[in-house]
């Protein structure tokens, strides 16, 4: 088995395995579960400080990113897409594939998005029905600061949609604060738990905007509409994964009792970048630097495969590289969830140091030494 130091899926505690070993029910018939299902609902809202009412969907993350945008879009409608990642511009494909009208605001992918820039172009044009921000951009681990550009948004009447699936719980995520009116979270990033679930936050401007919708949303499957009145009818609109949502819930009550989640990973998150640079190796980001993932360019002469190979192989820790225009240029330590703690990523630092050092990559320091310096 190797030790998963991927930005998703996350190792999963042991706890959160037994809690998806209990014996099942029937979820479309037994009112327990719909109990259940709700106060899981309700706890997820909480934890993100707001009261706007959360739903758990059967699928993998990009299930609710998808739902979002197919439950919000009409043809024709003008969406703003913020564009500084790979998963930020892929909300476009989505926009399209409803019959949207998607408009991108690109810019530099290796900074975060500015503020004051983009409350200069909604000032030339702020047409749009709703926009969609990735909070954590994972291929890059770019972090937008969503607590000051929603609001932005949402100056100029715009709907906000947000993509936290790689930043929740491992970064501040305050719903009320940012004026959030969608958010989607998944359950294999720093929630920790197996990959499967995704759960949507949504305002009630999002539900008016549903309800008022001129044409039929174009989906079952990804259609939010239809969990509206599920508790009250002790009706799910498919068979609910009974095992997957109480392994879920397990660990929202690990996120729940862990008061030093978000400096923890602060620390970690510090302490990996700094140690990276002090042995001369290049972060892939100019700013804005998530504390969930760390991105480094693969240095001059070694191949990015050859990284991921040797620490699987030889150190049995497996780290990730990217895709789409990163596909083999930068590698990626996930430090997320469970993967945030100093034992494993303090074997990570040290599996990476010699791994780099077979590879003949020259480094100024020991990255292990430089790694637990900093984050004591």
């Amino acid at each position: 088995m190797y030790k998963i130091m991927t930005p998703g899926p996350t190792q999963v505690k042991e706890n959160i395995r037994l809690a998806r070993a209990r014996e099942c029910t029937n979820p479309d018939l037994d009112e327990t579960f719909v109990e259940f299902y709700r106060e899981t609902c309700r706890q997820i809202s909480r934890l993100l400080h707001t009261e706007n009412e959360t739903f758990i969907l059967d699928g993998e993350g990009i299930l609710g990113l998808e739902a979002a945008c197919a439950s919000l879009t009409e043809p024709g409608d003008r969406v703003l897409v913020l564009d500084n990642g790979v998963y930020g511009k892929g909300f476009a494909d989505f926009v399209s594939l409803y019959g949207g009208n998607p408009q991108l605001y690109t810019v530099d992918d290796r900074r975060p998005i500015d503020p004051q820039k983009l409350e200069h172009h909604l000032q030339k044009d702020h047409d749009y029905k709703y926009a969609t921000l990735v909070h954590c951009d994972t291929p890059s681990g770019m972090l937008n600061d969503i607590h000051t550009l929603c609001p932005i948004l949402k100056k100029y009447g715009i709907l906000t949609v947000v993509d936290s699936v790689s930043a929740m719980f491992g970064e501040e995520l305050n719903v009320e604060k940012a004026q959030i009116d969608l958010v989607c979270g998944g359950s294999q990033k720093a929630v920790s738990a197996p990959p499967g679930l995704t759960f949507v936050t949504i305002s009630q401007e999002v539900k008016k905007v549903m309800a008022d919708r001129k044409t039929p949303i174009a989906s079952f499957y990804a259609n939010l509409k239809v969990f509206e009145g599920y508790y009250e009818a002790k009706w799910f609109p498919y068979t609910m994964p009974i095992s997957d949502i109480y392994g879920l819930r397990e660990a929202f009550d690990n996120i729940e009792k862990d008061t030093d989640i978000l400096n923890r990973h602060a620390r970690i998150g510090n302490a990996c970048r700094q140690a990276l640079k002090g042995a001369g190796l290049k972060l892939h980001l100019a700013s804005g630097f998530s504390n969930t993932v760390t991105v480094f360019d693969v240095p001059e002469g070694v191949k990015a495969q050859d990284i991921l190979s040797i620490m699987r192989e030889k150190h049995g820790i497996m780290l990730a590289g990217s895709f789409d225009n990163l596909a083999g240029q930068v590698i990626r330590i996930g430090h997320m969830g469970s993967n945030a703690n100093v034992k494993d990523m303090t074997e990570t630092m040290e599996g990476l140091e010699q791994t780099l050092r077979q590879l003949g990559v020259p480094l100024k320091c020991s990255l292990k030494e430089g790694f637990c310096q900093l984050v004591d």
